[in-house]
């Protein structure tokens, strides 16, 4: 399903206990991250026992039911006992392999908290409840622990929550008495149509507040002249198209510009891993899109950087097709290296995007719009009417510089400016 992937959700059992099927088949439909899975069969046989129902959230790994094919049976009963027995817990929070985080602890008062409790570990259980009330961290270490040795219990958590997260705007103690605090506000929400997150949504909802909150964001803006790029690609996209079969957008042009400024300064190309900086062999170019549902998808385009125009112009149209079409599988939005998000596409000016984790930056192009601008030529200054867009580029201060951070959009905004108008298709 992808190696960033820990756990899906069962949509929906096309195979009932006791049916046969035939190898290929599809068993079950699996939802992970943004993609819908379908499962096939992998030899015949016959479905003996489900132990997870539509909806249950199931790590990766873990059993959720057994096949029985045609010359052997795949699992045991008795092994079959023993996954479910391990890994179905009442509250559908399954066993987990991975390290879990470790976060201060801090004593609660009144409006306040201090950081006098040494307990530094919250269970997985318990990050993983915070993440599906969009509690940070920080107001986790608020709540007062009643577990074993002042550990947070998830009967801590949904208590607190009950009690309408009292400590959510509390303050550190500080000794200095004429520091602002945050008042304690009960907001009116109002009333109107009540509409539920899909499942899609939650996700967005979740990656972006995450996004936020790991990651200080800094926004760099630049003006560019796409006057010649402009030119070109009207010139050439009937013949393009009749030469290639795609049609030119101005997406591969602005993909192959990024590839070529991430070669140029790489350490841009990178996630953080803890104190370590991970810098990317690939270039990976993820295409923030939008989905007919209004939803965001990122369909990646793999090693951008070794691909001619007419290759990008494949890629580039097949992701969006599957992705108008919810087509996409779990290869064609995983491993993006960096994000770009044209906003011009819906008439923005510019925008101030919000970084794709684990990447360190994002770019959004705005629209490209026809205005009088000063230009130097053989005679001097002259006024003339050029097709100008706005870049701006969203980094993580974590890692990116205002000097890199700066230098990379220019980069992009020079090879905008200084596209070949002669460029043979």
């Amino acid at each position: 399903m992808g190696e960033s992937i820990t756990e899906g959700t069962i949509i929906n059992w096309l195979v009932e206990e006791g049916d046969s099927f035939n190898e290929g088949d599809i068993i079950l439909e699996v939802a992970t991250d943004k993609v819908d899975n379908e499962v096939p069969a992998p030899a015949s046989g016959k479905l003996t026992k489900i132990l997870f129902q539509a909806k249950d959230v199931v790590p990766v790994g873990t059993v959720i039911a057994t096949l029985e094919f045609s010359e052997k049976v795949a699992t045991t009963n008795k092994e079959v006992a023993s996954a479910a027995s391990e890994d179905k817990k009442p509250s559908k929070t399954k066993k987990q392999t991975k390290k879990p985080k470790v976060v201060q602890q801090t004593q609660v008062a009144t409006g306040a908290f201090s950081t006098a409790n040494t307990n530094t570990f919250f269970s997985p259980l318990v990050i993983k409840i915070a993440k599906e009330h969009h509690i940070s961290f920080e107001e986790l270490a608020r709540i007062p622990a009643t577990g074993k040795d002042d550990r947070l219990r998830k009967s801590d958590i949904f208590q607190y929550i009950e009690e309408g997260r009292p400590y959510k705007y509390a303050q550190p103690i500080t000794q200095d008495p004429t520091a602002y605090r945050i008042p304690q506000l009960n907001f009116d929400k109002g009333k109107g149509k009540i509409i539920e997150m899909d499942r899609m949504r939650q996700m967005i909802a979740d990656h972006m507040v995450y996004s936020k909150h790991t990651s200080p964001h800094v926004t760099a803006y630049v003006e560019a002249d796409l006057t010649n790029m402009v030119n070109w690609r009207n010139a050439n996209k009937v013949a393009f198209q009749e030469k290639y079969g795609e049609r030119l957008t101005f997406t591969p042009l602005f993909v192959e510009a990024v590839a070529k400024a991430v070669k140029d300064f790489p350490n841009i190309n990178a996630s953080v891993d803890g104190n370590s900086i991970i810098v990317k062999e690939d270039v990976n170019i993820g295409m923030a899109t939008a989905l007919p549902s209004g939803n965001l998808i990122v369909p990646v385009v793999k090693n951008a950087d070794t691909k001619d125009l007419k290759t990008l112009a494949s890629n580039v149209n097949e992701l969006a097709g599957k992705a108008r079409e919810n087509k996409l599988a779990g290869d064609d939005i995983k491993g993006s290296t960096f994000t770009i998000s044209n906003v011009g596409t819906f008439g923005s000016v510019m925008g101030t995007p919000i970084i794709n984790q684990p990447e360190v930056a994002i770019l959004a192009l705005g629209i490209i719009k026809k205005r009088a601008e000063v230009i130097e030529t053989e005679k001097g200054d002259e006024i003339a009417i050029r097709s100008m867009m706005y870049l701006s580029l969203s980094f993580d201060h974590r890692v990116v510089d205002g000097f890199l951070g700066g230098s990379f959009v220019r980069r992009v905004a020079d090879y905008f400016e200084q596209f070949d108008i002669n460029r043979e298709i």
